[in-house]
């Protein structure tokens, strides 16, 4: 009888522990259940107040008519548009060019030219499919054009989040001077918060501005301008008027040669003398060997 009472009483107690595990299982479970839940939560609000970060960029080659205007054109509209131009740069290149003689001095010089334009501008996103309708409609015809969208609210909140963690941190270093990390650590610590603001800051602009990038060109022309003849022989005289100037130059070369003659007339009395006295010697010398 006693057996049996202490086997009853064993299987009782096996029950009620088998109970209790199984209470403290489902607590423990619900707790973690709440838990994630809540974390969940947190992060939704979190979410909820980053709100979304949607980068658009866009862009667009075409052919216009004139690149000039067209540029123009751009940049009216782009400031129409609340938006900002912040690249622009016009490109013209010589493909060939040929001089065409016109006259003794001068010469055409006809040159192909090649005009391409590239611009970049900031523009608000709730503007953005408006502006590329109309910058479309400027050209002949799009070679191609492309808008891409990116969702950068996640990386935002991530950092958000992480910038969060490491101000607290900051604070109880603070706080706890005695755990107070190495000044050089602490600076490149507080250097990376500052690195991951400016990052959110950027998200921020390109979330608020959309940027596209315009590459447009036009048919090549022809140039033509009259310049001056760079070649020197081209300004000698006619012929006639050359043969005239050296008979007029010949003569000057002959008066000159009389005046220099002229000034040099006492060469002449001097070489009489000179020439007097070497004949005098040519023939003394022969009568001073007969007598000898």
């Amino acid at each position: 009888m006693k057996s049996k009472i202490s086997i009853t009483l064993m299987a009782g107690l096996f029950l009620l522990g088998a109970c209790e595990g199984r209470r403290d299982k489902e607590s423990a479970d619900s707790t973690s259940v709440s838990t994630s839940k809540e974390k969940a939560v947190d992060l939704k609000k979190d979410t909820l107040k980053t709100g979304s970060k949607l980068v658009k960029k866009a862009d667009i080659r075409f052919k216009v008519k004139n690149v000039q205007q067209t540029s123009e054109q751009i940049a009216a509209l782009t400031t129409s548009l609340n938006g900002m131009v912040i690249h622009h740069t016009i490109n013209s290149t010589s493909e060939n060019s040929a001089d065409i003689k016109r006259s003794s001095d001068s010469i055409m010089r006809v040159t192909v030219v090649n005009t391409t334009a590239d611009m970049t501008v900031k523009i608000p996103p709730a503007n953005l499919e408006s502006f590329m309708l109309q910058v479309t409609r400027m050209g002949l015809y799009v070679e191609n054009s492309h808008m891409d969208i990116t969702d950068k609210s996640l990386d935002y909140l991530s950092t958000q989040m992480k910038l969060k963690n490491q101000s607290e941190r900051v604070a109880k270093n603070k706080q706890d001077a005695a755990t107070a990390k190495n000044p050089d650590d602490l600076l490149a610590f507080k250097n990376n918060m500052v690195d991951q603001q400016i990052n959110n800051r950027r998200t921020d602009d390109s979330v608020k501005n959309s940027v596209v990038t315009l590459s447009f060109y036009e048919s090549n022309v022809i140039h033509r301008e009259i310049i001056a003849n760079s070649d020197l022989s081209a300004y000698n005289p006619p012929a006639i008027k050359q043969l005239d100037m050296s008979f007029e130059n010949g003569w000057g070369v002959f008066v000159s040669l009389l005046i220099a003659l002229a000034n040099a007339w006492v060469i002449f009395p001097i070489g009489f003398g000179v020439w007097m006295l070497v004949r005098y010697l040519k023939k003394k010398q022969p009568a001073a060997l007969v007598k000898s």
